[in-house]
């Protein structure tokens, strides 16, 4: 039987291509490691890029994303509030971009790993010598198992946290975070949980509509 020229037509993909996505840390050690290792738990490593770009700030690193956007379909900007001078500015800007994202989480990283143990809405500030990170990296400690936590080393937190808590933030998180912006008090929160949902959007492809 004669062929038509529409049995030539290839036949439509079953899923959604997978988009692109850069991820920018603050945090050149154990942030970064945190998400390398989840993005490799989500088996998203091979779409995802996460990156230090060599800047600390917040504005920098927002500029950093808008700059490098084309490249991507999606740019998310892991960051501290903290003390941060320059985090509203970047708040502002990277709402004139549909494709970066900020996950922000306050006072820093660390409050994600604290909800591994508990829902926390005990607000950090700074006291005397010790910023709020300070004060919180503390809390993080008085549980044995990050008993040694240090920011500025690199660990194996994610593989640490997997079995002691990981389910628990994940469920803590979003009510945490929606509580946050009920009171207009984002202090503590965070949108950790957004990115590692997003990790693990990844690894099931999208039927094709």
């Amino acid at each position: 039987m004669a062929r038509t020229v529409t049995s030539f037509n290839r036949p439509k993909p079953r899923f959604k291509p997978q988009p692109t996505v850069l991820v920018i840390c603050e945090d050149i050690k154990s942030g970064k490691r945190y998400l390398e290792d989840a993005s490799q738990h989500f088996r998203a490593t091979v779409l995802v890029e996460i990156t230090h770009c060599g800047k600390t700030d917040p504005l920098s690193i927002v500029k950093e994303a808008i700059s490098r956007q084309g490249k991507f379909d999606r740019v998310f900007c892991a960051i501290d509030r903290d003390t941060h001078a320059t985090f509203d500015e970047a708040m502002r800007l990277a709402k004139t971009s549909k494709k970066v994202g900020i996950i922000a989480s306050y006072p820093c990283f660390e409050f994600w790993l604290l909800l591994h143990f508990g829902y926390n809405r005990k607000p950090y500030a700074a006291a005397g010598a010790h910023s709020a990170a300070d004060l919180l990296i503390k809390d993080l400690r008085s549980h044995s198992v990050l008993e040694n936590y240090d920011k500025g080393k690199v660990l194996d937190v994610f593989k640490l946290m997997l079995e002691n808590g990981f389910a628990e933030a994940r469920r803590i998180a979003p009510k945490v975070l929606i509580e946050a912006i009920a009171s207009e008090e984002m202090n503590p929160s965070t949108r950790l949980h957004e990115l590692l949902d997003f990790f693990e959007e990844l690894s099931s492809p999208q039927q094709a509509e």
